[in-house]
């Protein structure tokens, strides 16, 4: 029993002298030599209370400094609060709008959470109504916080020209590096949440998630890029808005990247859930009350998603018009293996962006491939415009 105690005694002793100098040069060089680094060291509270943008910057900073590494977020209840004004530019002078800037450098980092991610727990207003079928109408509020999260609370200018650069939480400069413009080689994202504001006046966000064109090689898993608030409360009458801003959950790499791994990644309540390019490699994507679920600028080297669930969201798989965001529009060659979706409610009910108007938009008949839709209720439509090189079939 002594020996117990007294181990004991020991352990707590020795976990006391490591807590009080996380934040020493010596501790952190060790941390970093061990791969343990994490955002607590830099001064990351996680309390929700506390603007945690410049200790986590710090963070990424140091990891810089030594050619990259990964960098942990313990789990907190209240999530890693960004309250801070997104920066223009880059230390370097580089165009970047991003409240997290990712280095302009070679560097490899990686970011982990502790929890794994629970993928979207919000959902689409329902009306009174809906009681009667057994389903609650939906109110803001006790969304909770049940994964690793990083919370902006900053309100972005708006951004009305889809050819301008948007405002994010986290982004790469712009680069010089082939037609995607990278400045940085390689970022990974595993078991993270991303929530920007939804200001309940407005009803539509005006930050975007993860810009992060400018990284030639990503891969992204269990992940999540969302809003704060629920997207419509029926009995205040307000529900989610169709955005003038051009927003974005996940924006990948543009053209001639190295490649694009996405596992298990959700979007809910952007004007654009996902922007991608060519080299994508996607299991499994989800995307919820978007006006665009998932958006290609091209493919020219080809693309695969096994399997895309698209709830509530205006149009699900669309191609870019123009020069938007600043990438080069091509043939975009694409297979999806099967996309599950729900069209949104028949009656007469907001908000407005969950309404299906079409499951394919490419006027400029740039998609060539296949894919596999299903409804498991609904009408059964899946409207089209364009696609004419696609193929289009009904899961049977």
């Amino acid at each position: 029993m002594i020996i117990k105690l007294q181990s004991v005694f020991f352990f707590f002793i020795s976990f006391s002298m490591l807590a009080s100098c996380v934040s020493s040069d010596r501790q952190i060089a060790e941390a970093a030599r061990m791969g343990q680094i994490n955002v607590m060291m830099f001064g990351a509270k996680g309390d929700g209370i506390t603007d945690d943008t410049e200790a986590i910057q710090r963070a990424i900073d140091y990891l810089d400094s030594r050619g990259g590494g990964k960098l942990f977020f313990p789990y907190t209840k209240n999530g890693y609060l960004l309250s801070s004004p997104a920066k223009e530019y880059a230390p370097d002078g580089r165009i970047v709008r991003a409240q997290l800037i990712l280095p302009s450098t070679d560097s490899n980092i990686q970011f982990e959470g502790e929890m794994p991610c629970k993928l979207l727990y919000s959902y689409q207003v329902r009306p009174r109504e809906s009681v009667k079928q057994n389903f609650s109408p939906t109110r803001f509020g006790n969304m909770g916080m049940p994964n690793t999260c990083l919370h902006s609370t900053w309100d972005a200018p708006e951004v009305i020209d889809s050819l301008e650069r948007p405002w994010a939480v986290l982004a790469a400069p712009e680069g010089e590096s082939c037609d995607g413009r990278f400045s940085m080689t390689s970022f990974s994202m595993k078991n993270m949440e991303i929530r920007v504001h939804l200001d309940t006046c407005r009803m539509y966000p005006t930050t975007s998630a993860a810009f992060l064109k400018n990284i030639s090689r990503l891969i992204i898993e269990d992940s999540q890029f969302c809003l704060d608030e629920q997207v419509g409360d029926t009995e205040k009458g307000k529900s989610l808005q169709p955005n003038p801003s051009h927003t974005i959950g996940l924006h990948a790499s543009g053209n001639q990247n190295d490649d694009q791994i996405l596992r298990n990644v959700a979007v809910q309540g952007f004007r654009y859930g996902f922007v991608l390019g060519e080299h994508i490699c996607a299991d499994y994507l989800y995307a919820h009350n978007c006006e665009e679920a998932v958006v290609f600028h091209d493919a020219t080297h080809l693309s695969t998603i096994g399997h895309i669930v698209a709830q509530h969201n205006r149009v699900i798989l669309s191609t870019t018009r123009g020069k938007m965001f600043g990438n080069t529009p091509a043939r975009v060659n694409l297979t999806v293996g099967v996309l599950n979706f729900e069209g949104g409610q028949t009656v007469a009910a907001p908000p407005a962006v969950s309404k299906l108007v079409y499951g394919i938009y490419d006027p400029d008949n740039r998609l060539h491939g296949s894919v596999k839709w299903h409804e498991p209720w609904g009408k059964g439509e899946f409207p089209v415009n364009g696609a004419q090189h696609y193929d289009i079939q009904k899961y049977k």
